[in-house]
Order: structure tokens, then C-alpha cells, then sequence
């Protein structure tokens, strides 16, 4: 059976993806939303319009990607917020591992004295993992993080895609 090799490199070099995210890892959170560009300019309904052809779309695509960065970030965290709120499960399940092992951390080491009982730090950490594992695959995450990364690319890639370049833009690069 003859193996089927994707050119990965050459179908994303083509939206320069790798040095979009170069540039994000560089820059703080607080940095990252300072650059939010106004809603009247992020849903300019009179800049909407479709793509003539697939090299156009690319052209807006990437154009936008940097443009709106921040906002399509801002979109990404609304999306995960909502994601979260509709699975409460999921929800419950990321609060009490992080505050069991807030809580474990700060006894310091010590054991956990009951009165009634003697809880060292590891049977701490076995409990939390013995009680949080089934919950977590009662919580479907795969299918939560499936949603997030399709509505993501839903929506931030059909807004970069339909979303024309401000004019200004636009013939700048017809002189060059």
C-alpha cells in the first residue's frame, strides 16, 4: 500500500502561520490586548464582501490575521468562555483540580490532620487524581476542545475571509 505524503510545510507557508505565532509568543497578555481595534471598525458591515477568487481570499486572509489579531484572540477566549459555561462538568472538574492542588500546596509538605484521620501528601494527590479522572471522561473535554477549534476557525477564519482590506490598503499594494 503505497503511503500518501502531505506537504504540510507547503500548504501553511503559505499564510506565513509560523511567524504569526513567533510574534505572539513575544508579546505579554496586557500587551497583546492593547492593540483591540474598535468594534465599529471589527464589524464594518460596509467592508463586507465576498472574494472574487481564492488568491484574494488568501490576501484578506493573511492581511486580517495581523490586523485584527488581537480581536480574533479577544473572539478565542469569548469562545472558550462560552464553551466552559455550557459544560458544566468540565467547568467543575478544572475548579476542583486546581483548587486541590492549591489546597495540597499549601500544607507545605505537611499532612492533613483530620482529627479523625491522617492524610499524607501523596494519598492528598491520589485522592484528587482518583476523583477527578472519571469526572474528567464523564466531561467529554475532546469534544469541548473539538468545538472550540471548529468555532474558532469558523468564525475567524469566514470573518478574515470576508472582511475587505481597508482602501488605503488595498492601493498601496497596487503600486508597489
Amino acid at each position: 500500500m503505497a503511503r500518501i505524503n502531505i506537504p504540510l510545510d507547503a500548504l501553511t507557508s503559505r499564510l506565513n502561520l509560523s511567524g504569526r505565532f513567533s510574534e505572539m509568543r513575544s508579546q505579554s497578555i496586557a500587551q497583546r490586548f492593547t492593540n483591540l481595534k474598535p468594534i465599529s471598525e471589527f464589524l464594518d458591515i460596509k467592508r463586507l464582501s465576498k472574494p472574487a477568487n481564492f488568491g484574494e481570499m488568501q490576501s484578506r486572509v493573511n492581511y486580517n490575521l495581523g490586523y485584527f489579531s488581537s480581536n480574533y484572540a479577544a473572539v478565542f477566549v469569548m469562545l472558550s468562555i462560552y464553551s466552559l459555561l455550557t459544560n458544566l462538568t468540565l467547568l467543575f472538574v478544572i475548579i476542583l483540580v486546581v483548587g486541590g492542588m492549591w489546597g495540597i500546596g499549601k500544607l507545605g509538605g505537611n499532612d492533613l490532620d483530620l482529627g479523625f484521620a491522617r492524610f499524607t501528601t501523596s494519598q492528598m494527590y491520589t485522592g484528587l487524581l482518583v476523583l477527578s479522572v472519571p469526572m474528567l471522561i464523564i466531561s467529554s473535554p475532546l469534544s469541548t476542545i473539538l468545538w472550540l477549534i471548529g468555532a474558532s476557525g469558523v468564525t475567524i477564519l469566514g470573518h478574515a475571509s470576508f472582511m475587505d482590506k481597508p482602501i488605503e490598503q488595498a492601493f498601496s499594494e497596487e503600486a508597489v
